[in-house]
This record gives structure tokens, sequence and C-alpha cells, in this order.
């Protein structure tokens, strides 16, 4: 469900995946709140509602704007475990789901204080956290409708989950499978919640919630620590970014794939999109190719912390000519690349006084690790499992190191003020939909609506598709398909609306602060102009 906002006259606006989320923070940018507030009572909701891609026991990448034009990246990415090496065999891989890949905290709930902090010395902010997480203690305690998204990955895994632990008391009540529509409760989480609201962000990591977080884990052998936990906070950094025709893009730098993102851009910037046709066997083809060489590079990006590679040479714009040169406009190169899952969501907001917030909130996997924390209710991320166990591997394990991180929320700004707020779920796919969505707006002039329902592709291997196929939505026509195939391509058509295709959210800003937005038709969230 979406909600376009095009014909309207909106000051502030708020995006999510899930409608109840967006109602919250919509009612902070009601109530004269700043973007970074309406976006924490969002990810709250979220951490409730959409319990099978977020919650407070994963992590969150921000991308933030005051009016302006300056930009800022808030990392609130956990950290490995200082006995993390412990639980895996060198040159094995971790494993993806239950306690082994429990490897990082979490540091959702520190980013939102974080980004709070920011708001109230920065941007007038008055809002407390626990006034902002009231609406989810309330959703998780009294109950809401279950999502037809998370009923969808509930029974996509319901082959698993018995052997997660903790995980079937909470999901799967009275011993059955929900439907969409139900009544769900979540009294452990929303408990959890409350001792947040009570104690602060902190409490989580130092405090007695933190205890319980550590008793559960390490009932069944995670390796996390209460020493880890309180070393857990979120870093400030600068942004990297790129210019490409009249506006500036923004990306959170490494250990993110914001820079794959850019790459991505800046070789279509090369290419000369503009000149081509939006929809056309071209424009799928180029962008596809651009995708390829960008994640050629990908692997090089790593924790700054624990490598000396210059990650801004990426972006430099003789590096990204050549590899647009070596792109044929007629022939695919092969593409065996490994593959990245992941599972977040996207959500912003852009509130009346022209302050913004980007926001990719995630557990990793669908349902994280599996692994609930004890009597907490709170799902623990396993985003550890997105290490190597190679030493000789940028992103080799080390205790204390930041994993490579597929989230990358987007920002740009346009005559130097924000234009631009976008981001979507899907890991892999996150640079591949947001090639596309920005081409279409910026080299073609789409609406974000417009932008979103267009037909989308996913290269590479997924959780239910191990070939290296080019998946693209069937509507995208015949002659299309026929042409790339023509081209070299290995397709494999899927549905109109493939949840394949990633679930992302624009806010588009004019030069005069108005806004227009909306949120993808694959999800079940929208839009809301304030």
């Amino acid at each position: 469900m979406t909600e376009d906002q095009t014909a309207s006259k909106y000051r502030a606006m708020v995006t999510s995946p899930s409608t109840a989320a967006s109602e919250a923070g919509a009612k902070v940018l009601r109530d004269g709140g700043t973007a970074i507030e309406a976006v924490v009572a969002t990810a709250s909701v979220l951490a409730v509602t959409y319990p099978h891609f977020c919650g407070i026991g994963g992590d969150a990448v921000w991308m933030v704007s005051d009016n302006s034009g300056k930009v800022q990246s808030f990392l609130g990415i956990g950290q490995a475990a200082e006995n993390g090496e412990k639980t895996f065999t060198a040159n094995k891989p971790i494993p993806l789901r239950g306690p082994g890949s429990t490897l990082t905290t979490a540091c959702t709930v520190d980013s939102w204080q974080h980004a709070l902090d920011h708001s109230t010395k920065h941007w007038g902010g008055r809002k407390t956290l626990a006034d902002l997480i009231t609406p989810a203690i309330d959703l998780a305690e009294h109950g809401f409708s279950i999502s037809p998204s998370q009923c969808f990955w509930l029974d996509f895994r319901k082959e698993e989950i018995a052997n997660w632990p903790g995980f079937m008391e909470i999901f799967t009540p009275n011993a059955r499978m929900p439907h969409a529509g139900e009544i769900f409760r979540q009294t452990q989480l929303a408990s959890s919640l409350k001792r947040i609201a009570e104690f602060g962000a902190r409490d989580f990591y130092e405090g007695d919630l933190g205890d319980q977080i550590v008793k559960g884990l390490s009932a069944v052998g995670s390796p996390i620590t209460k020493a880890d936990l309180a070393k857990t906070r979120t870093r400030t950094v600068d942004a990297v970014s790129l210019e490409y025709g009249d506006v500036t893009l923004f990306a959170p730098p490494a250990p993110t794939q914001g820079l794959a993102t850019l790459m991505t851009m800046g070789v279509l910037r090369e290419l000369g999109a503009k000149e081509w046709a939006e929809g056309t066997a071209d424009h799928y083809h180029l962008v596809v190719e651009a995708i390829k060489r960008a994640f050629l590079k990908r692997d090089q990006i790593a924790d700054p912390d624990f490598t000396s590679t210059d990650f801004t040479a990426l972006l430099d714009q003789a590096a990204l000519a050549a590899d647009a040169k070596d792109i044929s406009t007629s022939k695919a190169l092969d593409w065996p690349h490994p593959f990245r899952h992941g599972d977040t969501v996207f959500l912003a907001a852009k509130d009346a006084n022209g302050n913004c917030a980007s926001v990719l909130q995630s557990t990793y996997f669908d349902w994280g690790s599996g692994v609930v924390a004890g009597d907490t209710g709170i799902v623990w991320q396993n985003r550890g499992a997105a290490f190597s166990t190679d030493p000789n591997h940028p992103n080799a394990f080390a205790p204390g190191k930041l994993p490579f991180y597929t989230l990358n929320p987007g920002l740009a700004l346009k005559d130097g003020k924000p234009h631009l707020l976008y981001g979507t779920q899907g890991a892999d796919g996150q640079p591949q939909t947001l090639a596309m969505l920005l081409t279409r707006m910026l080299d073609f002039g789409l609406s974000p609506l417009g932008a979103l329902t267009k037909p989308r592709f996913l290269l590479g291997k997924t959780f239910s598709d191990t070939n290296d196929s080019l998946k693209l939505e069937v509507d995208a026509g015949d002659d299309v398909f026929d042409e790339l195939a023509a081209r070299g391509h290995i397709l494999r058509a899927i549905e109109p609306q493939s949840a394949l295709a990633g679930q992302a959210g624009i806010i588009r800003i004019d030069r005069d602060g108005f806004v227009d937005g909306a949120h993808d038709p694959r999800s079940d969230g929208m839009a809301i102009g304030v």
C-alpha cells in the first residue's frame, strides 16, 4: 500500500513499510517534532510490527541533513565480540543462523538516543526517547494486526524455526502459524522497551536489561558479554558523495556498501544515462552492467579501522570512466559473484524546518539469527555471519571489528539543499534498486511513486534461487526480455511487484521546501504527508 503526495502541498513527510509505523512518525511531525524524532517513533514501531526484518537486537545506519545541507552519517553498527573467534573454525564459514551467528552486538537502541542527542543539540528537538517509543510499547503489549509480510516470512522459514532458541514460543502462539490480520502480542519485548523508556537507552548495554540479554544469549552459546555490550556505541562519520548531474548523492562510508551504490551511479554518469530511453533494454542492460563493475570491487570494503585501503579512490573519476569504457552495449559480462543475503526496513522523514533523516534498520537475514535473548523477547541479529574466516580477507573476523554492511540509506542535495531521501530493503539488491530509482527520477523525470511502481530486477542468487540469473519483473515487456537475452543475460521472469525487487521508499523535496513521496507498492506501508 502506498500513498503518492505529488498533488498536495506538504511541508513534512514520513515513509516506512508499515502503515502503523508511518502513522507514529506522522503524529510526531504534526506535533512539531523533528525528522529524527519522527524516525525514532517510526523505527521503534517497526521493531515491533516488522520483527522479521528489524528489531532492537539489530543495527541501524543513518543519513541526516539539516536545511543548510550539512550531511552526516550515524553508524549504529555493533562490533564483533572479543571472544568471538572461539566459536568458529578458521576457513570454515560462520553459521548463518543460531548462536554461532550471534557474533556482534546490537546498536539500534544506542543509535536512537545518539540521533536524538543530535536533534536536541542542533535541531531544537524536545521529545525524549521514552515519549517516542510509547506507541511501540502499546502495540507490543496490547497487540497489532500481523502484516502479510510477517506471515510470508514465517511460513517461508517454517521448516527451520523449530531449531531457533526461544523463537516458536513467541512467533507461533498456541503452537500454530498465525494468519495476516490476526492480533499479535509481544509481551516480553514490551517489558524490554519499558525498561528502555524508564532507564534510558544505555540500560540495554550497561544496566539490568543488558544483564538479561547476556544471560539469555550465553545460555545458548553466544560469545557476547556485558563488556561487549558496554563498548557498543554509534559513530558519527562523514558521508561519501558523488556528483550526478545537478545533484550530489550521499551515502554512508565503509564498512557499508554505500560506496557500491555511488560507484554504480558514477559509472552510469560516465555512460551518459540521460541519452537512453526509460524502461528500454538499453536502460536495464547498462544499469546491470554498471552494477557488475561496482560489485567486482565491493569486496575491498571493510572496517576502515582495520585496513589502510583508501576507499575514496573507488570514486575516482578516472576509475569510473575506465569501468564505463569497459562496458559493452551489446554483450553482458558473465556474473559468477557471491551472493549476500539480507533483509531490512527503510524509513525516512523530513520535518517542517527542512531537517531530514534517511535510515535503514536491520537484523540482517529475515528473522536475524533466529535466537531470542532469553526472556527479553529480543531477536538477535546474525550480522556476524557477514564476516569471513579467511584471515587474509579484508572482511576477516577480528574482535571489536565492524562487519561489512549492506545497509546504505541515501540522501541527495540539490542547490545545496536536501532534495531526495531514498533507500530499500534487499542486501545485494539495494544498489540495484537504488540505481533504477535514481535514473528514473534524475534522468527521466519520474515522480517517486512512478519510479517505485515501474518494473525492477535483481541480479544474482537469492534465498530461493541459486542461479546467477537476472531476475526481471515480467511487466518489463517481451521486447525487453528478448533484447536482453540476445545480449547474453541469463534471464528469469518474476511476477510484477515481486518481493525479490525490494521494498523501497522515497521522499522528494522541492526548492520551496514542499514534499512528495511514496513507499513501495511491494510493501505494506505508505508515505504520509503533514
